[in-house]
């Protein structure tokens, strides 16, 4: 009987142990998207610096591009920006920002501040399209392709190793 009492409880507490010590080992940053291989979805939102202008991906058909979810409150964002900068001044892939969550003035600042490697910027001050992308937080990049299909997500920022690893021949064999 006293086995029982005891072992019932330290066998689940050790069970709970080894899922906990698995999902430990996991990188978080790798979190399947169910969106991989689908159509990016469609959407119609503001641009940041012309209010009045809107934007939907049906404008980027026919060419690879990037969209960036960001905001001026991602501490984050700022570790990847430099390489944003870099990109886009290479003229490697166009970049879409999609500014998350956001204030439009604080926004359009810290662009003037850090630089604005996108073609435009769409506003997002709901969050919405966000939860449409399944973006967990800033920042996100999506690769979409010429027939506006997700190719890959990067979740949290990118780094260099990703960029050259795995973002970058991506968008070279899609543009091939």
């Amino acid at each position: 009987m006293k086995a029982l009492k005891y072992g019932i409880p330290l066998a689940t507490f050790l069970g709970l142990c080894v899922f906990l010590g698995l999902g430990l080992t996991k990188d978080p940053r790798k979190v399947p998207s169910p969106l991989i291989d689908k159509p990016a979805p469609v959407f119609t939102l503001s641009e940041l610096h012309v209010p009045e202008k809107a934007f939907t991906p049906d404008q980027m058909k026919g060419q690879v591009w990037l969209l960036n979810v960001w905001a001026s409150w991602c501490a984050s964002c700022r570790v990847e920006h430099p390489l944003l900068n870099e990109v886009s001044r290479k003229g490697i892939v166009p970049i879409v920002g999609l500014n998350y969550k956001d204030q439009r003035d604080d926004a359009k600042k810290w662009l003037q501040q850090f630089g604005d490697p996108y073609r435009l910027s769409v506003w997002d001050i709901d969050g919405k399209v966000g939860i449409d992308f399944g973006v967990y937080g800033a920042p996100e990049t999506f690769v979409i392709d010429k027939n506006g299909v997700i190719r890959y997500k990067q979740i949290g920022p990118i780094t260099p190793e990703v960029w050259e690893k795995t973002m970058l021949p991506l968008i070279r064999q899609l543009n091939a």
